[in-house]
């Protein structure tokens, strides 16, 4: 994290302690340095398994940062694409490697489209909304889908419990909860409020009939079970 071309432990903390839109307009001329940025593996795995489930006109990136899941969309959509987030500074940075998209300034959870797009997808920006704004993000998204639209996402296999990964998300999570109590204005960020089967309810409950597709580009786990699977929600 700490290279050259990546932010400072002192310019982490400060974006740590902003909100969340002033703390991505601090960090966006250097996330793309950062472990945060979606890895390219994941990006072409989740190209890949998109493939037979198109075809795609227009495409939607949400909360699209500085552009790496805009690749996506530009490989398997044949009209042109879309990226919606409300940091500034982050669509700035996107405008760098991505020209010939639509770059749309809005808070995710009030979308300013109608039914347009044929799919949308975002990568590593869910836990920036708190369960129980999940209802009403799924039902920004079915809005913005044309009928038989898709909305797609990779979803991890979660931790198993009690190893490394296990513990550093949960004391990732629960630091955040202690900062969010002593420190305004507030930063969402968690890593363990986005469990499969809540987020299956909550897709069904706005509308999506959902499939769910093993990345086998990702490969499995010791149980034969897909190390990732993309959660594939259409609109009827």
């Amino acid at each position: 994290m700490f290279t050259p071309q990546g932010p400072s432990f002192r310019e982490l903390a400060v974006q740590a302690l902003s909100s969340v839109e002033h703390g991505y307009d601090l960090l966006a001329t250097k996330f793309d340095a950062t472990p945060f940025r979606t890895s390219d593996r994941l990006l072409a795995a989740v190209t890949e398994t998109l493939g037979p489930l198109g075809p795609f006109a227009s495409g939607l990136d949400l909360c699209c940062g500085t552009g790496a899941g805009l690749s996506v969309l530009e490989a398997v959509c044949t009209d042109r694409v879309t990226g919606v987030d409300f940091s500034t500074g982050m669509l700035a940075r996107a405008r760098t490697d991505h020209p010939t998209a639509a770059l749309v300034r809005a808070d995710a959870l009030r979308l300013p489209f109608s039914p347009v797009f044929d799919l949308a997808v975002s990568f590593g920006a869910f836990g920036h909304f708190l369960p129980r704004d999940r209802p009403r993000l799924f039902a920004q998204l079915h809005a913005s889908l044309r009928p038989g639209g898709l909305l797609a996402f990779p979803q991890p296999a979660p931790p198993r419990v009690g190893s490394r990964l296990y513990w550093t998300l949960w004391a990732f999570d629960a630091g955040m909860r202690v900062r969010n109590t002593l420190w305004h204005p507030r930063f969402d960020m968690y890593y363990r409020t986005w469990p499969l089967a809540d987020v299956l309810h909550d897709l069904r409950g706005a509308g999506f009939e959902v499939t769910l597709h093993p990345m086998e580009s990702l490969g499995r786990q010791e149980n034969g079970s897909p190390l990732c699977r993309l959660v594939a929600a259409r609109k009827p």
